[in-house]
This record gives structure tokens, C-alpha cells and sequence, in this order.
């Protein structure tokens, strides 16, 4: 996995093995939290058409859904990308910003 893009406290993008990743910052209240899931084939698209700009629409999407709540009924709750996923995105993370000091 590795980072493709991030707007700063909003979102990452990652890529691995041709799929994209979308981890959003969430924020409400004193509790914030990331939620990372994988685009569907018409969100990739989307991206493709619209850029950065749809991925930041997307990552306010997720958070305003607040998808960790019992009570969501987000749509994106089940959405939520796997333990492994998540493991190798901070994975990758870790690696990016260790390029980037």
C-alpha cells in the first residue's frame, strides 16, 4: 500500500494493488477519529472526473455521517475498511512521512 495524495486534517488517499483507499479524518466534538474505506468503481470515477475536489467532498461526507456511531445510519458504516487494510495504510504512512523529515 502506499500514499497516493492527502489534504492536510481532511483525508489520504492510498493505492494497493489497484484499488483506492479513502481514510477521512473525522472530528466531533473532543473525539476524532479516521475512517478509511475502499472507492467503489463509480467513486474512482468520480475522482477521476472531478480530482481532489470529490475526495474532499467525500472525506466531509464520511465525517458529517459520523459512522462510528451504533445509532449511524450512515452509509458508509459498512464500508469500513478491514483491520489488515487499515494495518498497512499506517504502514505506509509511517514510510511517507519518514521520506518526507
Amino acid at each position: 500500500m502506499q500514499v497516493l495524495d492527502h489534504e492536510p486534517q481532511n483525508w489520504f488517499l492510498f493505492e494497493a494493488d489497484g484499488e483506492l483507499y479513502l481514510d477521512a479524518n473525522c472530528n466531533h466534538g473532543a473525539f476524532g477519529y479516521s475512517f478509511m474505506i475502499r472507492l467503489t468503481t463509480a467513486e474512482v470515477q468520480r475522482y477521476r472526473d472531478d480530482g481532489r475536489g470529490y475526495l474532499s467532498w467525500l472525506a466531509d461526507d464520511i465525517h458529517n455521517s459520523a459512522p462510528i456511531l451504533s445509532d449511524s445510519s450512515s452509509p458508509y458504516q459498512t464500508r469500513k475498511a478491514s483491520q489488515d487494510e487499515e494495518s498497512q495504510a499506517s504502514a505506509a504512512l509511517a514510510a511517507w512521512q519518514a521520506e518526507r523529515d
